[in-house]
């Protein structure tokens, strides 16, 4: 009997063929835009492990990011896009409500594609931090 299909919640399609793929090790983004969607993704998911392995080292928090209770996100928008080179900006909406109450993540994150010690010299995108625009 065939498995169910589960929604990826980046909006993307299948999770195992949209970022399951990225949350299992089996392969990398491939751009920063597809990176930005699996650690959204891993929010939802509560996959502190990979957000942490997904960070830059020079902004890396020291634990993994552990899900807040009484959060629950509900959608994600992709704004904006801009990639040149080894670096990239991700403009997006992140809707979630906390203890009922809806809310609103509005970031510009930046990306760079780098290599790490233990990828194998494989450069990989990861994120570095994010500005939050005025509303």
């Amino acid at each position: 009997m065939k498995e169910k299909a589960i929604e990826c919640p980046c909006g993307g399609g299948d999770y195992a063929q949209c970022c399951g793929r990225y949350h299992s090790g089996a392969e990398t983004a491939p751009t920063a835009l597809a990176l930005m969607r699996s650690r959204y993704s891993a929010y939802v998911m509560d996959k502190g492990a990979y957000l942490q392995a997904t960070w830059h080292r020079s902004t890396r928090p020291p634990e993994p990011v552990a899900a807040e209770a009484g959060l629950k996100w509900l959608g994600l928008e992709v704004r904006k896009h801009q990639a040149e080179g080894d670096s990239a900006t991700v403009e997006f909406v992140a809707r979630y409500k906390i203890d009922g109450r809806a809310q609103r993540l509005h970031e510009i994150s930046r990306f760079v594609r780098e290599s790490e010690t233990g990828t194998e010299n494989r450069p990989c995108w990861f994120y570095v931090d994010g500005s939050f625009p005025e509303k």
